[in-house]
């Protein structure tokens, strides 16, 4: 249960819900704002770096041949893609048995940016679709899931102005 929480709450910063928390250390007020960075790590770099800079538009900030990885940004978030050891081995997520990343949620301006992306992944070599867009719950959420070419499974969320 708590495992869950955690995850709900970097989520919740990730998609700009939570504008700043408090807490306390040493008798100082300290606060905790917007997300930084996420680190991912890739079953193939080159792959997800591509997906990132080519079909999302996000800019490559660089990459370290010596610990493989490679920065891409948007205007409203860093992610760090670093490249496992052995692909071959490498083990899928599993939310029922792992503790980690479960999705990455990504906000998009409008419903109709959200029909876009989905028509774009169709096209996509690699993407496999979870679902396409739906609402979330009652509404007026709507949001679509899928995994890029290298396996992160990504959602993208459109919440409407209340």
């Amino acid at each position: 249960m708590q495992a869950r929480l955690l995850a709900l709450t970097f989520l919740a910063l990730l998609m700009g819900s939570i504008a700043q928390a408090q807490t306390t250390a040493n008798d100082r007020q300290i606060a905790i704002g917007d997300v930084d960075h996420v680190g991912l790590a890739v079953l193939d770099l080159d792959t997800t770096m591509n997906f990132f800079t080519q079909v999302l538009g996000y800019k490559l900030l660089g990459k370290d041949p010596s610990y493989p990885s490679a920065f891409v940004r948007n205007e409203h978030v860093m992610i760090t893609l670093w490249q496992v050891a052995n692909p071959d081995n490498a083990v899928a997520f599993d939310r029922r048995k792992n503790i980690g990343l479960h999705h990455m949620a990504l906000r998009v301006g409008s419903f109709e940016d959200l029909d876009a992306l989905h028509e774009k992944f169709k096209t996509v070599e690699g993407v496999k679709i979870e679902f396409a867009p739906e609402p979330l719950g009652d509404g007026p959420i709507k949001h679509m899931m899928i995994y890029e070419p290298g396996g992160i499974r990504l959602e993208f969320i459109h919440r409407p102005a209340s």
